[in-house]
This record gives structure tokens, C-alpha cells and sequence, in this order.
């Protein structure tokens, strides 16, 4: 049994606690919260040991998830790989690359595992269709949100943007390139909508939109390559995968003759599938796959590698959005 504990259980680490009691080849041994009302109050709830120090929790551990705010990732982290952890990390890694690519170091020194928390890899609509996706060749993404307070410590691009940041590097195998992109802050200081179009050296453009002061949820992506287009609902968790149709050549000369009574299904194959019913989520999926990567020593599908180019593209998207936003003010 892998024992696992939980740092920072505020909305999101309460929930990753409480999966860990039901996960096989897991034993939450307890959770750790600087807010200590906080943390009696949810062990109570789980009926776990809810310790009064960090460094007892790190004593009592094989391994951490650290679901704490995004600027105190690298000061948990630190020591928990220093006392031989392994550690989860809540997405982004870290607020800065320099602490992200030390925790790197430290890891590979002492053989332990990092996984980080881009959770949309284990949406079962991207578990359901990965395999259709190959060489993708233009992306667009529409992340949005309406306003709470939790995650606006960060721009919008580490809150939001940065899961489409990772699933785009994921799927397309090439360097980044240039990167273009604008934002601007308007119910915080920070960064609350932005838009980045992001080049590779294959020819491949992603187009990505996120936003934190929606008045709608929206998570949506759609990749455009050769003889196919797949759309992405993860809200919904619905796919339509458009596939240029096998019998395209019989209707190809009436096309060519400027034909007018084609229609559009005489075309394209359009397959649409349904993942609601999917009998495990999302989180509980993500949570399995660390537990399993530390208990067979294999690669985590998120590893510090991962989560560190995303913050790498993240963070050069947010500043060049400050930059831009600077001169505009001169």
C-alpha cells in the first residue's frame, strides 16, 4: 500500500482526499491544511488524521499531493522530495520555471516521481478519441469560465489556459516556434481573459481562448488535420469526429462541374460519441494513475517533464501579453 497524504484541502484537495479512500493500492494516512479549522473540520468529514505540521505529515507519507495555492507548490514540494516523497502537484508545477526545473533535478536525483495535474488528460472524451488524433495541423480552444475567487492568485493562462497549453504540446510533436498573444485584467489586477495563437516549426497553429469572467461554462477544442476534423465537448463529453467520406470520389466530378445538389453527408462521415455515461471520472482516473506509477515504477502520463514545458509556454504567453499591455500605456 502506497500512503498517501494531502496538503491543502481546500475545494479541490478535499475532494482528491477523499478519493484517495477508495482508491485500490492507496491508504490516505491524513491531510495537512495551514488553515487548522479547515483541516479538522474535512478529517472529521473523512474520518482521517489531520496532522499539526507539515513535517509530521512528510514522517507518516510515501508520497504527497499538494493541492495547495499555485505560489506555494514549490515550497511544499521542495522538502517533501528532499524527505524522499514522491509528489503529485496540483497544475501549474510551480509559479516560476527556474523552481519547477529544480524540482525536476531533485527528483531525477533521488529516483522519485512527480506528476502534475493536467487532469483533462483523463477526460474520458480525450481517453475515448486519442487514438484518432495524429498530426493535427490547426487547434482551436475555447476555455471559459464565470468569475469565483478560487485560482485568481495567477492569470487566467495558469488558471484555465494552461490544460489546452498541455493537451496541445501533448498532441503535437513539434517545437513551439512563436507565440502571439493579448489579454487584459477586468474584475482583478491580473490577466482574467486571453487569447494566444501559438506557432510550431511543422506548419501546426493552435488558436486558444480562455476566460474567467464568462457568463457561460464553456470547454471546448477542436483539431483540424488531414481528411478530418474532431470537435470535443468536455463539458458535455460528447466528440464528433467529420472523416472525408469513402465514396467522396463519385461526387467529385459534379463538384468539380459546380454541382449544387451535393449534400454535405455525401461527403464527410460524421461519427458522434457519448463518454456521460463513462463509469469513472476524470479525477479518480488521474489519482489511479499516480498511485500506479509509484507502485510499477513507470513514467507518470503527466510527468515534471510535462507539466514544466506547459509552464514554459504559459508563462512566455503572459508576458508577452504584460509587455504588450505596457507599451500600450505609454
Amino acid at each position: 500500500m502506497i500512503k498517501i497524504a494531502v496538503v491543502g484541502v481546500g475545494h479541490l484537495g478535499q475532494h482528491h482526499a477523499r478519493k484517495f479512500q477508495s482508491i485500490a493500492g492507496a491508504e490516505l494516512v491524513g491531510i495537512y491544511d495551514q488553515n487548522r479549522e479547515r483541516a479538522v473540520q474535512i478529517s472529521t468529514t473523512l474520518g482521517c488524521k489531520a496532522f499539526e505540521s507539515y513535517e509530521a505529515m512528510l514522517d507518516a507519507c510515501d508520497a504527497v499531493d499538494i493541492a495547495a495555492t499555485t505560489t506555494a507548490h514549490y515550497a511544499l514540494a521542495k522538502p517533501a522530495l528532499l524527505a524522499g516523497k514522491h509528489i503529485f502537484l496540483e497544475k501549474p508545477i510551480t509559479s516560476e520555471l527556474a523552481q519547477a526545473e529544480e524540482l525536476l533535478e531533485i527528483a531525477e536525483e533521488k529516483g522519485l516521481k512527480i506528476q502534475v495535474g493536467h487532469i483533462e488528460r483523463f477526460n474520458p472524451v480525450i481517453r475515448e478519441i486519442e487514438h484518432e488524433i495524429g498530426e493535427p495541423m490547426f487547434i482551436e480552444s475555447h476555455r471559459l469560465s464565470t468569475f469565483h475567487h478560487r485560482g485568481t492568485d495567477v492569470p487566467v493562462v495558469l488558471d484555465l489556459m494552461i490544460h489546452d497549453i498541455d493537451l496541445i504540446l501533448d498532441f503535437v510533436h513539434s517545437p513551439v516556434t512563436e507565440i502571439r498573444a493579448s489579454g487584459v485584467g477586468i474584475l482583478t489586477p491580473s490577466i482574467d481573459i486571453a487569447n494566444a495563437r501559438i506557432e510550431f516549426a511543422n506548419g501546426a497553429i493552435a488558436n486558444v481562448t480562455s476566460s474567467r469572467v464568462s457568463m457561460k461554462q464553456e470547454r471546448k477544442i477542436r483539431f483540424f488535420q488531414r481528411d478530418s476534423y474532431i470537435s470535443m465537448d468536455f463539458v458535455a463529453k460528447q466528440v464528433r469526429i467529420m472523416k472525408k467520406s469513402a465514396n467522396i470520389m463519385q461526387f467529385l466530378p459534379q463538384l468539380l462541374m459546380g454541382a449544387t445538389d451535393i449534400k454535405p453527408e455525401q461527403l464527410v462521415d460524421v461519427q458522434a460519441i457519448d463518454v456521460s455515461d463513462s463509469p469513472k471520472d476524470a479525477l479518480t482516473m488521474e489519482l489511479e494513475s499516480f498511485i500506479e506509477c509509484i507502485a510499477n515504477n513507470t513514467k507518470p502520463i503527466v510527468d515534471g517533464a510535462a507539466g514544466t514545458r506547459a509552464l514554459d509556454i504559459a508563462l512566455k504567453i503572459i508576458k508577452q501579453i504584460q509587455t504588450k499591455n505596457q507599451s500600450l500605456k505609454k
